[in-house]
């Protein structure tokens, strides 16, 4: 079924479409964040602690608003609608529970114990998504009486009030984010070219095949985002991803070179190197 037969009018099957794309982004770098810590978890302390900082620093700036942001401005609506009220408080409770979970993750001391509520807060917060998507979502878009885009507005400049604002406003938001919200990219991270030995080769490594695939291709691309020129990123999948292949090239035509370091049967890997300003190589296949 479309959002369009879903939906009341087409503005609200395009605000539909926005909103689950939305969460795709979320839910996407979720995974990325808590599939890179996995990885670094036993491998390499330091990269551990470093990815660690930084998906408590993305639930703070992400998640959290966004989650608050929902019960203030969503949900109300949600709840006066017919036989929804049940499953309104559900979702709130889940809310609660997505908190706790944070809040276990950023005083976690031992690694394990932190890539286990890392994976408890994905899973959760991939169910919750479920449920907005196929339920709360359809429900507000389908019913003649709500505002679905002007609630949609008002949900993002909420949640732009709910995100943090940064401690000293003097200080440079790119260093600030290297240094805090994204240890992915910074010096001694773990990432690419960095030496930290999170990977025998100092390569950050994704590995897709945990990640759903409703947010996989989602994941891939945020996390390659955080590589820098010059340095590389490898992709585990359990087949060839080609149409993956294709939808980058797409979005960054020519800033990637790809090489297949292992093609199957089980297990495909490829190394993404972020080309630098000059002197780029061919893309291998």
């Amino acid at each position: 079924m479309s959002a369009l037969t879903l939906a009341s009018a087409p503005e609200d099957a395009t605000a539909l479409e926005a909103a689950e794309a939305h969460h795709a982004r979320i839910a996407g770098e979720l995974a990325g964040r808590v599939s890179l810590l996995l990885t670094a978890t036993g491998r390499d302390p330091g990269a551990a602690r470093r990815l660690h900082t930084g998906l408590v620093a993305f639930c703070d700036r992400d998640l959290l608003p966004h989650a608050a942001a929902k019960e203030t401005v969503l949900y109300p609506v949600a709840r006066r609608l017919p036989d929804t009220r049940l499953l309104i408080e559900g979702l709130v409770g889940e809310h609660r529970c997505l908190a706790a979970l944070v809040e276990s993750l950023r005083h976690a001391t031992d690694p394990a114990l932190a890539a286990a509520e890392a994976r408890a807060l994905q899973v959760l917060f991939e169910e919750h998504l479920a449920k907005e998507n196929g339920l709360v979502l359809p429900l507000l878009a389908a019913a003649p009486q709500v505002p679905l885009p002007a609630l949609l507005a008002d949900l993002h400049d909420r949640i732009d009030h709910e995100t943090p604002a940064d401690p000293d406003p003097g200080t440079d938001r790119t260093k600030a984010e290297n240094m805090t919200d994204d240890p992915m990219t910074q010096d001694g991270c773990g990432c690419g070219g960095c030496g930290c030995g999170a990977q025998e080769s100092g390569e950050l490594e994704l590995d897709v095949q945990t990640i759903p695939h409703a947010v996989r291709h989602a994941t891939v691309f945020h996390t390659l985002d955080t590589v820098p020129p010059g340095d590389s990123m490898v992709l585990v999948a359990s087949h060839d991803p080609l149409p993956l292949l294709a939808q980058l090239e797409e979005r960054r035509p020519g800033v990637f070179a790809t090489e297949y370091l292992e093609r199957g049967p089980e297990t495909w890997r490829l190394r993404f190197s972020h080309r630098a300003a000059r002197g780029a190589e061919e893309v291998t296949s």
